[in-house]
């Protein structure tokens, strides 16, 4: 008979089964992509910062994508790397903690659907509105998409995270990484048939408003870039569309990836990789993929350079 612990407020994490000849690669290998992630980040959001060329409304935009990568993977990360050269015994967490990681993780994983859309937005207007891009992208219009994308995400992941914390537990491992949400009412022995349907719902509003929004916005660019012959229009949509679009796809491929092993118990391990990769590849392709993109970046990357080239 298993024996049950009720609405324990320790809890333990079972973390990555990695064998011990590659503990220490892993370990490498996440901790240098946390670092790459928070560096190139934090270097891209400083260059916004800085140089008046790029206070356009796109890379105003994209700041928020590098402050979620930022939170979400220094919420997620660097617990996993000190859980990592603990044995599994001592990978406790309280039970608290463990709830506002599963909050973090997911409105690290929403926001990143919101942001883009109101990218992709964005991405409408510059090119099938250029002459009244300047009237509609106002400061205003800007600080009201930001906060929606974060509003949005926040409701929407604290309504979830809710519908969990009402839950009495009977157990206490996670089986996860990092908490989140399934793993969290999976501690539960109460139903949770409403936990599954709004969890359920959430996911397919989610995923049918982002792919929903990106097919009509680049059918409605494709439209434009077809029926125009301005050769410079079409390279210019071609270019930083074919960048949001990467961003997007990687984020929807990985995000995918981990909702659809969860729905396979036999599958954990490559579960727990996928929800792993879910924060780093997303928030090291992302400042990579925008700063080779860039003219704007790269000129200001190259202007620096040069100057250092020059006191030399």
């Amino acid at each position: 008979m298993e024996n049950y612990t009720y609405n324990s407020f320790t809890l333990q994490l079972e973390g990555l089964n990695v064998p011990k000849e590659y503990m220490y690669p892993a370990f490498l290998f996440f901790f240098f992509s946390y670092l790459f992630i928070i560096v190139a980040n934090v270097s891209i959001l400083v260059l916004i910062f800085i140089d008046k060329n790029l206070h356009q409304p796109m890379y105003l935009l994209f700041c928020n994508l590098s402050v979620s990568d930022i939170i979400g993977s220094t919420r997620i990360v660097p617990r996993l790397l000190v859980d990592m050269l603990r044995p599994p015994s001592e990978r406790l967490i309280s039970y608290y903690e463990c709830v506002v990681q599963a909050f973090v993780s997911h409105l690290f994983g929403t926001t990143a659907h919101t942001v883009l859309m109101i990218m992709a937005f964005d991405r409408y207007v510059a090119i099938c509105n250029p002459l009244r891009y300047s009237a509609i992208m106002t400061n205003k219009l800007l600080i009201k998409l930001t906060v929606s994308a974060w509003g949005v995400a926040f409701v929407l992941v604290g309504i979830l995270l809710g519908l969990t914390i009402r839950l009495n537990r009977c157990r206490t491992l996670i089986m996860n990484p990092y908490c989140d949400n399934a793993s969290l009412f999976k501690l539960s022995c109460e139903s949770v048939f409403i936990n599954n349907v709004y969890g359920l719902t959430f996911t397919v509003v989610l995923f049918t408003g982002s792919i929903g929004s990106m097919v009509l916005t680049y059918t409605k660019i494709t439209v434009v870039c077809l029926t125009s012959k301005n050769k410079s229009l079409n390279s210019k949509a071609l270019k930083t569309c074919s960048t949001h679009l990467v961003v997007y796809l990687i984020m929807i491929f990985s995000g995918s990836t981990i909702i659809t092993l969860h729905r396979f118990p036999q599958y954990s391990d490559y579960r727990k990789l996928s929800a792993i990769l879910f924060v780093i590849v997303p928030g090291s392709l992302n400042p990579i993929i925008y700063g080779i993109q860039s003219k704007e970046i790269q000129k200001f990357l190259f202007e620096i350079f040069r100057s250092k080239k020059c006191l030399k």
